[in-house]
């Protein structure tokens, strides 16, 4: 069963999740505690074609990047940063079809969280997938880090 993870950053500017960013995606985003996987659905617009009816990779790699952030929030309970993030282009990802974006994470060594995520078709057809590490920082070395004050 999943349920959604309510959106911690008080801003809401991120072009991703923000509910006050008035161009940002404004993704919601789902835990399933049985699996231990987070979830997004994403139908995306023309306004990010690549070519054709493809969906521009960057918009995927960000996807991943911010799903990664949120499995990483989500399931040690500390903030992180990307560190690596590695995309395997399999399929074309088109516009205007539903996409279902999900990520686990694999392993953890100290401060290094290591996970994988995919996005699908909503039939199950695997477009990209992706593996990342990203770093945990204790919370105020965070917020030193996003806000330029390190």
């Amino acid at each position: 069963m999943k349920k959604e993870i309510p959106n911690p950053y008080p801003e809401q500017q991120c072009f991703f999740c923000g509910e006050r960013n008035p161009v940002g995606l404004k993704l919601k985003f789902y835990l399933n505690k049985e699996t231990g996987e987070v979830t997004t659905e994403y139908i995306p617009s023309r306004l990010f074609v690549g070519l054709g009816n493809v969906l521009h990779g960057g918009i995927q790699s960000g996807l991943f990047d911010e799903i990664m952030g949120w499995t990483t929030h989500t399931l040690t309970e500390q903030m992180g940063v990307t560190a690596e993030l590695t995309i395997q282009f399999l399929k074309p990802a088109y516009l205007d079809k539903k996409l279902m974006v999900s990520c686990h994470i694999v392993s953890q060594e100290g401060p290094k969280v290591h996970l994988e995520a995919s996005i699908a078709t909503v039939e199950g057809t695997v477009c990209t997938r992706a593996t990342g590490t990203y770093h945990l920082l204790p919370q105020d070395k965070f917020h030193a880090l996003v806000y330029g004050q390190e």
